[in-house]
């Protein structure tokens, strides 16, 4: 029974591979350009799946962005005229990692900008639990004194419990 499990997920994870290895025919004849084609792959987002490269997905957008950019390298395009054209025609979005520009300023500072203001109200909120309690005013001391007295049995008011070892 378990050789049977094991066969079979065997089989369906070598028929996982096969799918998504990309058609011998897409493929570009001269291997340098291949290359090429295939590390701008890992850095252009599918449009469909957002958070993997076209080169991870199977999408058809992907498919079709996989065939653009090799139409590119092959009409002679170098690695940042691929870039430049895909960023005309999608837009920043789709690079995985996106040029840092006055345009995406806010994309590239905000985590940076969200963890200083957390350290901040963090160590707003330390120095606050840190604080030692504000000073009386004359009249509170007095009235304090006053309390203090009383309680040291002065005040017939005020009489010590039964528990009390003093009394």
């Amino acid at each position: 029974m378990r050789r049977t499990a094991f066969a079979l997920a065997a089989a369906l994870a070598s028929a996982l591979c096969l799918a998504a290895a990309s058609d011998p025919a897409e493929r570009l004849p001269d291997p340098a350009q291949e290359a090429r084609a295939r590390i701008l792959f890992k850095e252009v987002r599918c449009m469909v799946c957002q958070n993997e490269s076209i080169e991870d997905s199977e999408a058809e957008l992907a498919v079709d962005l996989r065939r653009l950019v090799r139409e590119r390298v092959a009409a002679g395009d170098d690695d940042v005229a691929v870039r430049r054209w895909l960023v005309e025609r999608y837009g920043e979005f789709v690079m995985l990692r996106p040029a840092f520009s006055a345009a995406n300023l806010v994309l590239w500072l905000a985590p940076l900008a969200a963890v200083l203001a957390g350290g901040l109200a963090l160590a707003a909120r330390v120095r606050s639990a840190g604080v030692a309690p504000e000073q009386l005013s004359a009249e509170e001391s007095a009235r304090l004194a006053l309390l203090v007295r009383a309680g040291d049995g002065h005040d017939p008011a005020l009489k010590s419990s039964p528990d009390d070892p003093k009394a």
